[in-house]
C-alpha cells in the first residue's frame, strides 16, 4: 500500500531507480569494451562476402573472378 510518509516511493522506487543506473552503467561498459559497433572478430573479410555471395548464386563466375583480382591486387 501506498504510504504518504514516503516509504513506498522511497523505498520501491529508489530501488528501481538505482537498478536502472546500474544496468545502465554496466551496458555503457559492454558498449565501451566491444568498440562501439561489435566485435572486430565478427568482421567478415572483403574476400569471404564475395565467395558467400557467389555460392549463394548472387554472382556468376566471371564477376567472381574479376571482383576476386580486384581485391587481390
Amino acid at each position: 500500500m501506498m504510504n504518504y510518509d514516503g516509504h513506498f516511493f522511497g523505498g520501491g522506487f529508489m530501488w528501481i531507480f538505482w537498478i536502472l543506473i546500474i544496468a545502465g552503467i554496466f551496458f555503457l561498459f559492454q558498449y565501451a569494451i566491444k568498440g562501439g559497433s561489435g566485435s572486430s572478430l565478427d568482421k567478415e573479410t572483403p574476400m569471404e562476402i564475395l565467395k558467400k555471395r557467389y555460392a549463394r548464386g548472387e554472382i556468376d563466375e566471371e564477376e567472381f573472378e574479376r571482383r576476386r583480382k580486384e581485391l587481390e591486387s
